[in-house]
């Protein structure tokens, strides 16, 4: 009985249920997407640290920042 009783208020659930990376698009996985973050974030700093273009150097906050938002979302994507 004790069984049963566990059985019932246990959740059937699957560990391995979850997205599998056959589901995804190939340029969604999360390796493609991270490279593209890391890229971002590597321009962002290289905007940050020319001497050349003040323009760059306004944007360059903006885009390492979108980089790291990117790269946090991306590495909980499936692989």
């Amino acid at each position: 009985m004790k069984h049963a009783i566990e059985r019932a208020s246990a959740p059937n659930v699957d560990p391995r249920s979850g997205p599998k990376p056959r589901d995804w698009p190939r340029w969604l996985r999360r390796g493609p997407m991270e490279m593209v973050a890391s890229c971002l974030i590597a321009a962002g700093v290289f905007m940050l640290l020319q001497p050349f273009s003040m323009t760059l150097f306004g944007w360059s906050f903006l885009v390492t920042l979108v980089g790291t938002g990117l790269f946090t979302v991306v590495s909980k994507f499936p692989g």
